[in-house]
């Protein structure tokens, strides 16, 4: 990664020309970041930071993680810093440095644009309001809502907040005021209903302590982008645009919207199969250690499916990608983390699925070929295993389908499988229904396919 080791508020140990910086973001966020119907990262946060890294002569990757494992990313060193409509704290300093302000914003109350019974704040009281994660928009809701007497739910993105309130479970968001005008001025189905409240501003972080010559570049950059008035040009393409009205009904989604769903089915794919074929190994493996003679061995094997059946997948994720390279200092990629939470996830339960293929194989074949002299392994492998494979193969299918619906918790370390491209176009369309629609058709095809090429498979080895 670029420029680590630098001291803030000293002279930066390299100049930032010619580096390259990996920026942590949250892709649910317009106008500051979404994608585009082609793909691309746009908003006000993309374009600033690419407009300024022309300016400054640096390159950058975005990597789209969602905010709170942005945050975790930064603080891990797995990225260089997060942009994400992030607003400066005291309390953030303490963790993270700030580039100058790019941006003031003010948090706003918002409510269906069909309900006119919420007008101000005491209207909500006995009621529940939407937050996202550590957004401002929350803080001020937590601020105020012992007084006015509601309660908060929060959400990890933008879209899942929104249609907390589209299902009646909430009754109003606090968001940020650009985002509000952007989202109604989509037709997202919402209305401001109170003043804009006094805001903190928003503004690109590092790693407390590093990347000080990026720092330093990002603000030349923003002072130059100002001078020249890009900067403005930049905001109003997103805030003074005039309501968009795309095509939204069911095909007209489905083809606006078919190649990035494909792209995001194609990485399911790929983190199913490369992680299920990893995790018959691991099964095979710890599968004979649970049945061997041995206490010692059957001790390994029961740890290891003990952990990794005993612990969430979500945490086993949050633990590979963030824990292990903040504790070894190493850096890990987004997809190698997921192929090994899968993995050995997936390689637990393949475990006992081997145990009981082996244990429903009668007793007399070991004992058989034991007696005409073939050893405790070439017996597994050349007469146990083989007829255990026959008893396995639907619940390895099985498996295979549960491993292809768990890569969606993937998401939360950035990999943008298909519920996750899902997610990325609803915050950009706002249409949920129709996309879940299609996006729960897609998951049926695929497992039904699956399904049926397992039993044909199962067939023909039974005969």
């Amino acid at each position: 990664m670029a420029g680590t080791g630098a001291l803030v508020g000293g002279v930066p140990a390299a100049s930032a020309e010619g580096r390259h910086y990996v920026i942590a973001t949250d892709i649910t966020f317009p106008p500051f970041e979404f994608q585009d119907e082609r793909g691309n990262f746009v908003g006000i946060d993309m374009d600033l930071i690419h407009a300024i890294a022309e300016d400054q002569g640096f390159q950058v990757d975005i990597k789209p993680l969602g905010f709170d494992a942005a945050l975790q990313a930064v603080q891990a060193n797995q990225v260089d810093a997060v942009m994400a409509g992030m607003s400066i704290t005291d309390e953030r300093r303490q963790t993270f440095d700030f580039s100058d302000p790019y941006f003031d914003s003010g948090i706003q109350m918002a409510v269906l644009a069909t309900n006119d019974d919420i007008r101000t704040y005491a209207d909500l009281r006995g009621k529940r309001v939407a937050v996202k994660n550590g957004t401002e928009g929350a803080a001020f809701a937590e601020s105020i809502k012992n007084h006015y007497g509601f309660s908060t739910v929060s959400f990890a993105d933008s879209s899942s907040m929104y249609d907390e309130v589209r299902t009646g479970n909430s009754v109003a968001v606090f968001d940020d005021y650009p985002v509000l005008a952007y989202g109604i001025e989509q037709g997202n189905g919402f209305k401001t209903v109170t003043a804009k409240e006094a805001g903190n501003s928003y503004g690109l972080a590092v790693n407390k302590g590093r990347n000080a010559e990026f720092l330093q570049a990002f603000n030349a950059g923003l002072r130059n982008l100002k001078d020249s008035g890009r900067y403005d040009e930049i905001v109003e393409r997103y805030l003074g645009a005039a309501a968009i009205t795309p095509d939204n009904s069911f095909l007209g989604l489905l083809k606006s919207t078919f190649p990035l769903l494909m792209l995001g089915l194609r990485m399911t794919l790929i983190l199913t199969a490369v992680s299920i074929v990893i995790a018959l190994a691991l099964g095979v493996l710890f599968g004979l250690l649970r049945v061997s003679r041995s206490v010692w061995l059957r001790a390994i094997g029961t740890t290891y499916v003990d952990i990794f059946r005993g612990t969430p997948l979500l945490v086993q994720a949050f633990f590979i990608y963030f824990g292990i390279p903040t504790a070894l200092g190493i850096q890990m990629s987004a997809m190698t983390a997921g192929i090994i939470t899968l993995s050995l996830n997936a390689g637990a339960y393949m475990t006992e699925i081997v145990r009981g293929g082996i244990l429903s194989v009668d007793k007399g074949q070991m004992e058989a070929a034991r007696s005409l002299g073939m050893g405790y392994l070439p017996t597994m492998r050349k007469v146990i295993l083989p007829q255990a494979f026959r008893t396995m193969i639907p619940s390895y299918i099985n498996q295979f389908v549960i491993t292809l619906k768990d890569t969606s918790i993937l998401s939360v370390i950035g990999i943008a499988e298909l519920t996750q491209t899902g997610r990325i176009i609803i915050a950009r369309n706002f249409q949920s229904f129709t996309m879940w629609l299609i996006i729960g058709i897609i998951y049926f095809v695929v497992i039904m396919t699956l399904t049926k090429l397992s039993d044909r498979m199962e067939k023909r080895l039974v005969k």
